[in-house]
């Protein structure tokens, strides 16, 4: 894979711009970036505020080769190369949210929204990145629960330096994922990266449903073991997770 960077003023979503270039037979590895979004999306159609310059608005194409099964497993595997990024480009250290949600402390500092797209060259995977650099990226509402690199650094984010870490760190953890055995040492990684992979006491809610229980690990297509107070193991293939106290 060779990345190429295509840089705009705005658009309504690099998600978006890249999926409409994917269509049109992007290759694999295109990067889109923006300044601002004018309509931004995370996960589950919620509203992703981009203001100009308040934060790095990455997309990332991706054709994957290995089993479809096992798409999941990009997620984590950009939120790997996210907190990697920033360790790399401003010495932030991370914690990782199940399933891809990076957080310093115990707010969010990134969200990572994976959408498939349809094309004549095949079914490809767009990597959406949004990274708060300063705390201009979110509404004043949101300060309790949300940072920004700047916010935790106490120094301006350094943008087109943390743009490079980005784009390698994809790179590397998107081939070691496609190697023989890369999903088991992923998921292994991620488990030693995340606080919320083994031992966490966790509420998810999973559409009408209410879990609430221990994490005990991951699945090997990524779902999230959840032992609740009956010992029943319960798996969870998608929805908001939040940390409960410890008792």
């Amino acid at each position: 894979m060779h990345p190429t960077i295509l840089r705009y003023d705005s658009l309504p979503s690099t998600n978006t711009e890249a999926a409409r270039q994917a269509r049109h037979g992007a290759p694999e590895g295109l990067c889109v970036i923006a300044r601002e979004q004018t309509a931004g999306r995370g996960r589950r159609d919620r509203v992703w505020v981009s203001p100009m310059d308040a934060g790095l608005y990455f997309s990332i194409l991706l054709r994957p080769k290995m089993e479809q099964k096992l798409w999941p497993l990009l997620t984590l595997m950009s939120a790997l190369a996210v907190g990697e990024a920033l360790e790399s480009a401003c010495s932030l250290s991370t914690d990782i949210k199940w399933p891809n949600d990076v957080y310093a402390g115990e707010r969010k500092l990134c969200g990572i929204l994976a959408e498939t797209v349809e094309a004549e060259a095949g079914r490809a995977v767009i990597i959406g990145i949004g990274i708060n650099l300063s705390d201009r990226a979110f509404p004043e509402e949101l300060k309790g629960i949300a940072t920004s690199v700047e916010a935790e650094t106490g120094r301006a984010a350094p943008r087109e330096r943390l743009i490079e870490s980005l784009t390698d760190a994809l790179l590397k953890n998107y081939e070691a994922l496609q190697r023989p055995s890369g999903d088991t040492l992923m998921l292994a990684e991620w488990t030693a990266r995340s606080s919320y992979a083994e031992g966490k006491r966790v509420r998810v809610e999973v559409g009408e449903e209410t879990i609430e229980g221990v994490t005990r690990g991951l699945e090997p297509d990524g779902a999230l073991r959840v032992e609740t107070v009956e010992g029943e193991i319960k798996l969870v293939r998608a929805g908001d997770v939040t940390a409960l106290r410890q008792t």
